[in-house]
């Protein structure tokens, strides 16, 4: 079977979505297909308008790779896959949307951001208008794969045409963590971060994005720590924290126990979700979750919002549940709800915590990059298959 990956461009930066992709093709081109990545290429963005970028890559993105596509299609066998990494590349689904085709879907939050229907999260005119483009354009598709049910349920509900296939394929890490002995991880990140952390340490991941509630991180550590006398520290690892959340830190008293760590590998990632009292991960949203699964897979319990697809990523693991809380106002009750949910893992014995754990570690194995390749390349089969006869 030939299969042939669309992708985003290089020039954009993301870093999940080029991880699935290679993902994708690895396991594609290791289970004996011809597998070939179709993505723009920078040609009007390299151009030195630094104030045009975006709308050169555009250019590039909307004008430019259509035509190429265009050609290099005549060149095609009927019998080709074309896979969309990303229901975002909508727009380029109408090129192939008469051949065999399946676009993997993620998330929908950016489109129902610009639908108006998430207040924490206002979309500009022209990022509407773009919304509205790419959910025009996988419209046009007939054949989808949903990481999690709640976007395959949120493909349905903003679908604007006919699905003729729908199926849910969790994802598989695609990073490799495994369960590391709790005190050893302390230890070295203790030495390596020059703070004393023999009695645990809260333990936040993610980015930016408006869903990760970050503010709620510390607005939830610090009812902790005024409810307690526990000092833990809070370690909130990933970007560099925006404008909203530097101001939060600034004003918490107890901004010396809260520590940003950035730019390290997985391997750091590991440890510290080994090391960690627990994943305070209070996300209004998720295309799937990553950090539940990696932590759970690492031995970390993990508080999270009792809500799809947090709920669902966490399974049979779903013990410490917190109500998901907007993030556009400060709730002293929600606060005080998430911190009992800290104490209550840190009043765990022994022998109760580890039998969570290894009922975290369990669920996490729902999420097997090999299974999951397997499933995907039987779903691809299925499309090649009807489109035959």
């Amino acid at each position: 079977m030939k299969i042939i990956i669309f992708t985003h461009p290089n020039f954009i930066e993301s870093q999940s979505m080029p991880r699935y992709a290679q993902m994708l093709f690895d396991g594609m081109k290791l289970r004996g297909h011809e597998v070939e990545i179709w993505s723009p290429h920078p040609f009007f963005y390299l151009l030195p308008f630094r104030s045009f970028k975006k709308w050169l890559g555009y250019i590039d993105q909307f004008i430019i790779f259509p035509f190429i596509v265009k050609l290099k299609l005549t060149f095609e066998s009927r019998e080709t896959l074309y896979v969309f990494a990303d229901q975002a590349l909508g727009p380029w689904v109408p090129l192939v949307s008469k051949r065999p085709h399946v676009i993997h879907c993620h998330d929908f939050l950016a489109l129902e951001s610009a639908m108006d229907l998430v207040p924490e999260n206002p979309i500009r005119f022209s990022g509407k208008v773009y919304q509205k483009i790419i959910q025009k354009g996988f419209s046009n598709g007939k054949n989808f794969i949903s990481v999690s049910f709640k976007t395959q349920k949120d493909l349905h509900k903003f679908h604007l045409g006919e699905i003729l296939s729908s199926q849910v394929c969790y994802n598989g890490l695609n990073r490799f963590f495994e369960q590391l002995d709790q005190k050893q991880s302390r230890e070295r990140l203790g030495v390596f971060l020059n703070i004393d952390l023999a009695d645990g340490y809260i333990m936040h991941i993610g980015g930016n994005q408006y869903y990760k509630n970050r503010v709620g991180v510390i607005e939830i550590y610090e009812q902790f720590r005024l409810t307690n006398y526990l000092s833990i520290p809070l370690f909130m690892i990933g970007s560099y924290p925006n404008e909203k959340l530097l101001n939060k830190y600034n004003n918490s008293i107890f901004k010396e126990d809260i520590h940003f760590l950035f730019n390290f590998g997985d391997e750091f990632i590991n440890s510290a979700y080994s090391g960690a009292t627990c994943l305070l991960f209070p996300s209004l949203d998720e295309g799937f979750g990553w950090p539940i699964a990696e932590a759970m897979r690492s031995g970390c319990l993990v508080i999270t919002t009792d809500t799809a697809p947090m709920s669902e990523v966490n399974g049979d693991a779903n013990f410490f549940r917190i109500p998901r809380k907007s993030s556009l106002y400060h709730d002293i009750e929600w606060a005080e709800i998430c911190a009992k949910n800290i104490l209550r893992v840190i009043n765990l014995t022994v022998k109760e915590k580890d039998q969570l754990v290894k009922i975290g570690i369990e669920s996490s194995k729902r999420f097997d990059t090999q299974k999951s390749l397997d499933k995907i390349e039987l779903i691809y089969k299925e499309i090649i298959s009807s489109s035959i006869k």
